[in-house]
Order: structure tokens, then sequence, then C-alpha cells
């Protein structure tokens, strides 16, 4: 199999409207990157701090997850106003000057926004609480009657991405049970119909203020649930494509056309990158058509175990679901949601999976970071764009052990107690090897950090040659010289069993040993960088290498 360059051709052809097609792309979680006002809280302060580091890591995106104003019941995706910072984070013109800053060590920045719901302080559902059954008001979100005697059981039986219900039941003016409202996520997250035209007109007035404030592109949080069949069909047995009541119906596709208008408006097109949970890769594909996004997450390679022919299974259909329709593949190995790879790649099942997160499984972190290290190597050399996780360029593990009352997510407490939550991988960074909180801040961390939580720190590490951090940092400064790494050119090569070889461009070669012994180095004439030592000319296991190969 092989792609050319022009499988990918699409309209944007300079490097300033393309940028996209091939960045590295750093998210950070603003409550734990880094606090700058000593509450135990990150925030856009820190962040400003810290834009010399991530110049120096070598990114050319951002990506923020929600820092808009919010009650955080669930992080931030619970936004209670679009067009203001919460004030645990800062302000809307330090946010401004966030952006001005970065884009002047020539980083772009990318805001999350949550078009299935909202917080339940948001104005709009406090005045839908507020008014009649019926009222304009409550029209924008899915209020409606129970079943049974008196309503008193909730209208479907669907079961939340948070476990639990998906339906709350209100109060009248009198006190009298009411009407009962959809939340596919937590209670305090009302999901919005898209039916209603003041949705759609507020959320593209949305866009256009943070673009207008120098955004580069947007990130589209769980991007194929927004719109819902009026009906409320009972879930049962497999759905048709298209016919699920509340992902992805073909009602999306509108909607996000119109989105794209409003990013090509700019002189300088903004990025739109879809949050995109589909097995079928076809379905998948028709969000990215060229007038609907121009990426989209794969969280199918993220989810699959270390093991070379699912790997390779991966890679091979992530690349040609793109292929119609021209656009870039995206390769991640974590985020905000996810275990972390160190954690992850050293269990017995190394995929991931939210029905199989449980408290207590055994890890091997050595085995875990050496494959996380040959891990990195492999995403960075695929074609497309690559996004990293704050914290995985230093290693950091999942912290399993934090105090039950410590946590904060709602995933573990809707599930009560049987999901560990994602909090594990949220814990605050550590900057310097000791103080209070290593360098995150002056006063604590809001998620307690390891006793050990230094020997990870950027200032433990900035100095080794041989740590996860100087391994980021060479491997994406090759991505920015390397011709044949900028392009996105790609081929399979033959090789033995348990590994993965492929080339790019005409003259580097990317090996990842997967299997259990050492093997041979294909002729080459020099190393350009390997994941851990090479056994002289052999490729020991749980390996990857990038070679020059003539």
């Amino acid at each position: 199999m092989s792609t050319s360059t022009s499988t990918f051709a699409r309209n944007a052809s300079t490097e300033s409207t393309g940028w996209w097609r091939n960045a590295v792309i750093y998210q950070v979680y603003p409550r734990s990157f880094a606090d700058g006002n000593g509450d135990g809280t990150g925030d856009l302060a820190g962040v400003r701090s810290r834009l010399p580091y991530l110049a120096s890591l070598g990114v050319d995106a951002i990506w923020f997850t929600p820092w808009y104003s919010s009650p955080l019941a669930d992080g931030g995706y619970d936004v209670a106003d679009y067009r203001a910072i919460d004030p645990a984070f800062g302000t809307l013109e330090e946010a401004e000057s966030l952006i001005a800053e970065a884009a002047a060590l020539g980083i772009r920045t990318i805001v999350d926004i949550v078009p299935n719901h909202v917080s339940d302080r948001h104005e709009w559902f406090r005045a839908a609480l507020a008014a009649e059954p019926g009222s304009p008001e409550r029209q924008r979100f899915w209020f409606h009657p129970g079943r049974g005697e008196d309503g008193a059981e909730p209208p479907t039986e669907w079961v939340s991405s948070f476990s639990g219900g998906t339906w709350t039941r209100t109060a009248n003016a009198d006190g009298t049970p009411g009407e009962w409202y959809l939340h596919l996520f937590a209670p305090q997250q009302p999901d919005l119909n898209w039916n209603h035209p003041d949705v759609r007109r507020e959320h593209e007035d949305v866009l256009r203020f943070w673009f207008d404030r120098g955004v580069a592109g947007i990130r589209i949080d769980s991007a194929t649930m927004p719109v819902k069949d009026p009906s409320f069909p009972a879930l049962v047995g497999e759905q048709r494509p298209g016919e699920h009541p509340f992902v992805d119906r073909d009602e999306l596709h509108d909607i996000y056309r119109g989105w794209r208008a409003v990013a090509d408006s700019y002189d300088e097109p903004r990025m739109l990158v879809g949050e995109i949970w589909l097995a079928d890769q076809q379905r998948f594909a028709r969000y990215l058509r060229p007038d609907e996004m121009h990426t989209a997450f794969n969280f199918d390679f993220m989810m699959r175990p270390w093991e070379p022919a699912q790997l390779r299974a991966s890679i091979q259909s992530t690349v040609e679901a793109h292929r119609p329709v021209g656009a870039p593949p995206t390769w991640t190995l974590s985020n905000h949601d996810v275990t972390r790879p160190v954690t992850r790649f050293g269990r017995e099942d190394s995929s991931f999976g939210f029905a199989a997160r449980r408290f207590g499984i055994p890890t091997d972190l050595a085995t875990g970071r050496r494959r996380a290290r040959a891990a990195a190597l492999l995403t960075g050399a695929l074609p497309g764009s690559l996004y990293l996780y704050q914290g995985d360029e230093l290693g950091l593990p999942e912290v399993e052990d934090l105090p039950l009352g410590a946590l904060q997510d709602p995933m573990h407490f809707r599930s009560e107690g049987v999901d560990p939550g994602r909090d594990g991988c949220r814990v605050p960074l550590p900057w310097t090897a000791d103080g209070s909180s290593f360098g995150f801040g002056d006063g604590g961390s809001w998620l307690p950090q390891p006793a050990g939580w230094g020997e990870y720190s950027v200032s433990s590490q900035e100095d080794d040659p041989g740590s996860m951090l100087s391994l980021y940092r060479a491997m994406l400064s090759l991505r920015r010289v390397e011709p044949a790494l900028r392009g996105e050119a790609f081929d399979w090569l033959d090789s033995a069993d348990g590994v993965l070889a492929f080339r790019r461009g005409e003259d580097l070669v990317c090996l990842v040993n997967l299997g259990p012994t050492p093997i041979p180095l294909p002729p080459h004439t020099s190393v350009l960088l390997a994941s851990g030592d090479l056994d002289g000319e052999l490729l020991p296991t749980d390996t990857a290498v990038w070679l020059r190969s003539r």
C-alpha cells in the first residue's frame, strides 16, 4: 500500500492555511498545567509563564479544554458562559493576551466548544426552569412529560455516558413534580435542542467571538451527539447507520457545514477538529468531507493494545478512511479522559476502554515506559497531525491511589464507585524536583500529587539526554526539519513477525519491534533517533527507531 502526497491534497495549499495538516498540537488541561496565583488551581497566568517551555518542546498549537465560566461539575465541560473566562482561570483580557503571546512564539491556539449541552447554571436553562411547560424558554432544551402514573417514570431508559439515567425531573412553581429534562451526561449538563434556531445561531456567534480574538481553530466536543430523534424511541438491538436516537444522526452534517462556512470566512481560515467516537469508518469519514470538519480525533488507534497486528490494522484503516475525503489523519496516545500510556502499556490488557476501567489493575511501569517511548516514535512518524496530552512528554504514569475524598470526576460517582474516574490522568504537572507542589504553584494543588512526582519533573529531565522529555524534544525537532515527516507520503515495508516497518518520503524508515526478541536493523546510512538503546545492529523488543535508509 502506498499513500502519496496528492492523496491528501485539498483546498489549503500554503503553510499558513494548511498548518493543521501535519501540526503537533499540545493539549492543555488548564486546572492542572501551571498555577500562576498560588491558589492551587492552574490558570492562564500559569500557562503564559510556561509558553517558552512549549516553544522549546516544538509544538505548533495548543488546545485548551474549556476555560469558560463553569461550576466545574464536569471539569469545565458544563459551560455557563462561553464569552467569559472562569474566574478560577483568569479573565477574558488574559485569554486575549495569551493567544497573542503564543502567536508571537509561533504557537496557535485552539479552544473547546461543547455543542451537546450547557451548564444548568447557563442563563438559558435558568430561564427554562423558571418558565412554564411548553414555554419558548423550554424549547431550547429537551423537556418532556414522564411515563407511567403521574409521569413518575423517565421518558426513556437511555443510559448516560457517565452511567445512570439520562433524565432528571423538575419541580413546578407550586412544588409539585414537573417535567423531565434530558442530559446524556451529568444532570448538571442539560442537552440542547438543535432543532431550535436560537441554538444554532448562538453557537455560530460563539465561534465568531473566539475567532475574532485570534483563535486558530476549535475542537468540537462529543461531536456525534447534539442531534436527537424527537420521538425518543427505545434503544433496542443494533441501530442502523444514522438511525440511533442520539448518536451520528444525519442532520448533524448540515450544522457542521454552517460552522465550516464561519471558519472559512476569515482571511486565514480557521480549523475544525471533531471528537468523533465511531467504529464505522465510512460514517466517520462523512464528517471530514471538504465542506465540513478539517480533521477528527482518531480514537481507534488510542484504544488498541500493544500488539503489532492490531496497531497495523488501525493505522491501515485510518489512512484508508481519510483517503476518499482528502483529510489528514490524527494520532494521539491519550487525553484528559484516558489512562496514561505509561500505565496502560504496562498492563496485561494494554487496550483502553471505559467499560473495562477498574481499580487495582496491575501494571509494570518499566515495561509501560519502554513501550510508551516506542509508541511516541511510532505516532510521531505517521502522516498527519499529532496530538500530545500534557505530561505524556514527561512520561507521567496514571495516579491510581488518589484518596477517595479527593476524587471529583462524575464518572466515578455516577458509577457508584465502580469506575475510578479520570482524575488519575489530571493530576497537576511537576515542574521542579521538590517544593510543596513540585513547581506547579506556591499553594499546593487541587488534586494531590504523589510523593515521588518530582522525579518526573521538567527540571529533573531537562538535562538528561535519556529522559522522556529529551526524546520528545528530539522527535518533534526532527518532525519540524525532516521533509519526509513534514510531507504525507507513506509506504508499508516488508518486516518480520512482530515488527511494524514503514517508509516516509524517499529515505526515512521507522521500525517498531513489538516482538519478544531483538531483530537486525535493515541496511541504513544513519540512525536518526531511537526510543531506547540499540544492541549494536539489533533493535530490542518494545523499541522504535528512525533510520536514514540511503
